[in-house]
């Protein structure tokens, strides 16, 4: 069972649903300390104060904000917890909106949301099957570590989901990235859409969506255990320079079928789309002007 990372409630109006935060995730990566080589003796971080040079515990240790090189403003950990915040103390719902309007670059980590006390239940429910009805996602304010928050709530299996969420001046603007300014042909977009279809799956369960970094660390590891020789490093394969695209996209799909068992003969994507392009002679041009139709509006994103 997780402990308890934060004791609350949730507001919804006049509605109060206390409850407890329990982390949602795990992290089953393989841990290292810092050893010294020479004698294989535990390396430590030592807090030392700079004045008095002498290490000091962590009773005689608290937050402060640096006004200036000489005047800093010490902060405790109490009157951050009595930080004058209707959110110091609750999950205060703002707003519900449909999921698919928020961009996933501001959604964090995860917590469960547990009921936590037998009065909670009722209220607890009632907001799991409102979401689940609506099919939006509720918006909340929370203040933890003497900050306030943006946070997420969904609904997992009948359990309230919060995800920390990013402040909208803490995402960078895309602008930062200089995009490429090459253009691609409707064939090269329908082979890649070819491709694309070629690796949908329908779950993310399989044997190449498993740790298989964590699995060859833990092999290193009992090897040198058993004082036995370290498994070989499979070669990587080099990626190919890509020449003709439209050929990478076809031999990429052959592989991506083959590799599902299905049938790996495909259709060169290319000479497929040049053919269905080519008038036959019933479909060749007249000298009469076509009558223009006005355009396709573009699809919205």
């Amino acid at each position: 069972m997780p402990r308890t990372i934060w004791s609350g409630a949730i507001t919804f109006g006049l509605v109060t649903v206390p409850i407890a935060v329990l982390s949602a995730t795990e992290n089953h990566s393989i841990q290292f300390h810092q050893y010294h080589l020479a004698d294989m003796g535990r390396v430590r971080t030592r807090k030392v104060c700079e004045l008095e040079d002498r290490e000091i515990t962590q009773s005689e240790i608290s937050k402060g904000y640096e006004l200036s090189k000489t005047q800093v403003i010490p902060i405790s950990d109490a009157e951050l917890s009595e930080l004058p915040l209707p959110t110091a103390k609750a999950i205060e719902i703002v707003a519900f909106v449909p999921l698919d309007s928020i961009d996933p670059i501001r959604i964090g980590d995860g917590y469960y949301l547990q009921p936590a006390q037998p009065v909670a239940a009722k209220p607890y429910k009632l907001l799991v099957k409102a979401l689940g009805r609506s099919s939006k996602v509720a918006i909340a304010k929370y203040a933890w570590s003497g900050r306030e928050r943006l946070g997420l709530l969904r609904i997992r299996e009948d359990v309230i989901v919060l995800h920390a969420m990013r402040w909208p001046d803490e995402v960078r603007d895309p602008a930062v990235v200089d995009p490429p300014h090459e253009t691609v042909s409707d064939e090269e977009i329908e082979g890649a859409l070819a491709l694309m279809e070629s690796m949908s799956r329908d779950d993310l369960d399989g044997p190449e969506f498993e740790d298989a970094y964590t699995d060859a660390l833990a092999k290193i590891i009992e090897a040198k255990r058993d004082d036995r020789e370290l498994p070989e490093a499979p070669t990587p394969e080099q990626p190919a320079q890509v020449l003709d695209l439209m050929a990478a996209l076809n031999e990429s799909v052959k592989k991506a079928r083959s590799s599902r068992g299905e049938a790996a003969d495909v259709h060169d994507l290319s000479k497929k789309k040049a053919a269905a392009k080519k008038p036959t002679a019933k479909q060749q041009p007249t000298k009469r002007t076509a009558k223009k139709t006005p355009g396709r509006r573009p699809r919205s994103a």
